[in-house]
């Protein structure tokens, strides 16, 4: 059964903290989008259309080099937002945003949400939070490319990823974007899964996708690498 729009909103950690009346007026603007895979939701320069909450689904966004190399920013789920900071602060797509499945989501369309933060200082502060939050996760992923090699990336990523009922983690279907946000080639993401799988830490199947063995040496791994 498809999520309506206030169940989206409360499965969303960006807006967890936002309370009653504001949450209120937060479903009451929200609009229901569906995406086939593969659409563009937008592209880098466009108008931003506001903030857009997971509901079902997998989305990547990305940037382009004049080159037309792609680097995928972020791999997102269900619960997740995009185009938040670009909403708030009221400027163009910085990035572009594709569905990698069908996907559904909710839009908080930029003109009510910036008349609602403009209205309501409350809802001002709850935000304030959320976004100190998405700083603090910004922060990590610049770290994991920094300091942590490639073994150290791909455990904390499966840490992290949102796990399926039995526990599993699903790829994207192209291993190609998540070895891009993970700043690794294709070859080298293929060889640490296999690598973390021979160590008994992870095992893959092709219908349950990854799943954790051992926690505890994942998160030594995530931290120290193998």
């Amino acid at each position: 059964m498809n999520a309506t729009a206030a169940e989206i909103l409360a499965s969303c950690r960006f807006f967890s903290r936002v309370q009653e009346p504001q949450r209120r007026r937060l479903v009451e603007m929200a609009l229901l989008r569906d995406y086939e895979k593969s659409t563009m939701i937008f592209r880098e320069g466009d108008v931003c259309p506001g903030v857009f909450i997971i509901g079902s689904g997998l989305v990547r966004v990305f940037k382009t080099a004049p080159s037309g190399k792609e680097h995928v920013l972020h791999l997102l789920g269900p619960g997740s937002t995009f185009a938040e900071v670009a909403a708030i602060g009221e400027f163009d797509c910085p990035a572009y945003a594709q569905a990698l499945e069908d996907t559904r989501c909710v839009l908080l369309p930029m003109r009510p949400f910036s008349r609602a933060l403009a209205d309501d200082h409350a809802l001002c502060l709850q935000l304030m939070a959320s976004m100190a939050g998405w700083v603090k996760h910004l922060v990590g992923l610049v770290e994991d490319i920094v300091l942590r090699d490639a073994a150290g990336r791909t455990a904390r990523y499966l840490l992290q990823a949102p796990q399926a009922a039995d526990g599993s983690v699903q790829l994207p279907s192209l291993k190609r974007h998540l070895a891009s946000h993970l700043n690794l080639t294709s070859e080298t993401l293929s060889r640490t899964l296999r690598r973390l799988e021979d160590l008994g830490l992870i095992t893959s199947d092709a219908d349950r996708g990854i799943v954790v063995i051992d926690r505890a040496a994942l998160q030594s791994a995530a931290e120290m690498g193998v």
